[in-house]
């Protein structure tokens, strides 16, 4: 191995991460205005709760045939398709006459975002040396958390002129500024491979192949995805419903999401470089156990302060995590068909995403919201119990 292979992992960096730093701009924006816009329009609690869980439902609809569509046009092309489509979905949303039209919009944000993220994921996956994955692949989670930080303060600029239809406007001009970066900026430089399956194949096996040839993986690890991104999923939730239930207005809630969002950034690649070092578990299950901890102790705050001390420890938990889905999938990813093994494991993931929301939605209506979020922090240490269980024993090569 050549010592410039750091250098050469940040000079992908205009066009690897710029445009996911872009669409998390644009997603921190309207994450915690899409309860609030449905609940504008009539919605209820538990029904916004749904509204928000269609978009992990376009993720779940989008991510089989994103590793499909990815590696037969390639990530440019996919990540170009899906700005589109993700800009169509907003003007959507700003028109959205109804609760349903809401959702509709929505529900094709998330099948948008699920062929922008295989996209970059598919290409770290392949071409990062082994020793380098987790802190490329966290770094790549981590533009997006940056995005998710700035995208709420932008968010709260924004409805404060325009109401909450002003967050969806950001994600617009992000999405433009994001397809600019990838027609202007030439290709990425292709880093060295290392190690073993990291090459391309010439004619990538069908994706109900590659599932079923790596089932047993899908049904263990997988389901410790599916944990992990059902508690990710329920703090975009949680937070903006507790915040309306203890008195706060949109613009305060978006500015509470960025502060859980900043504690977020800073922890990015510490997270990548541990799990280089030590193995992927130092950092996977202690990060479940903080989001545990931190969705049980969420019905305990009364007001701002309270809320945004919770808020941030959420930030932390989830910040331990940045790219941990993406390497956990990345490490179990064959050489042939990688793109379309990756579809399915985010799609493990992406079920929790949806599966998050929803059951939130299911214990509000039966019991309240604070029950509903405590069944999450529950969820929480499960999760990192399925994590200690499955994910392998061995570390990955040190540097």
């Amino acid at each position: 191995m050549t010592t410039s292979k750091p250098a050469s992992l940040w000079s992908i960096g205009p066009w690897v991460f710029l445009p996911t730093l872009l669409f998390g701009i644009g997603q921190g924006a309207i994450a915690p205005a899409v309860a609030l816009s449905a609940r504008d329009l009539g919605a209820s609690v538990a029904t916004a709760s749904l509204v928000v869980a269609a978009s992990g439902l376009g993720l779940v609809v989008g991510d089989i045939p994103a590793g499909a569509l990815t590696a037969r046009i390639g990530e440019r092309k996919a990540m170009l398709l899906a700005s589109v489509v993700a800009s169509a979905a907003l003007v959507a949303c700003l028109a959205a006459p109804a609760v349903w039209a809401l959702a509709l919009a929505i529900a094709t944000t998330g099948l948008a975002s699920a062929v922008f993220a295989l996209a970059r994921q598919a290409y770290l996956s392949d071409f990062v040396p082994l020793q380098l994955r987790a802190r490329a692949l966290s770094t790549l989670g981590g533009c997006l958390r940056i995005g998710m930080f700035v995208g709420p303060f932008l968010g709260a600029a924004a409805m404060k002129a325009l109401g909450t239809n002003g967050a969806y406007w950001v994600h617009l001009v992000a999405l433009l500024l994001a397809a600019v970066v990838l027609v202007r900026l030439p290709d990425p430089v292709q880093l060295p491979p290392s190690g073993p399956g990291t090459a391309r194949a010439s004619a990538p096996p069908t994706t109900l192949g590659v599932i079923r040839d790596h089932l047993p993986i899908l049904r263990t690890l997988g389901t410790g995805a599916l944990l992990v991104g059902a508690v990710r999923a329920s703090r975009q939730v949680a937070i903006p419903l507790w915040a309306q239930h203890v008195g706060l207005d949109p613009a305060t809630t978006s500015l509470v999401f960025g502060l859980s969002g900043a504690v977020e950034t800073l922890l990015f690649y510490p997270a990548g470089f541990v799990m280089d070092r030590f193995g992927r578990k130092w950092v996977a299950v202690p990060s479940m156990l903080v989001l545990g901890t931190a969705h049980l102790v969420l019905p305990l705050t009364h007001d701002i302060v309270t809320l945004a001390g919770v808020a941030m420890l959420m930030g932390v938990g989830n910040g331990l995590g940045s790219g941990i889905i993406m390497t956990l999938g990345a490490d179990a990813s064959p050489p042939v068909g990688r793109a379309q093994f990756l579809g399915a494991f985010r799609l493990c993931a992406d079920l929790g995403n949806g599966a998050g929301p929803f059951l939130i939605a299911a214990v509000t209506t039966l019991g309240g919201l604070a029950p509903a979020i405590l069944m999450m922090g529950a969820l929480g240490f499960a999760g990192a119990a399925a994590l200690n269980r499955w994910i392998p024993r061995p570390p990955p090569s040190r540097s």
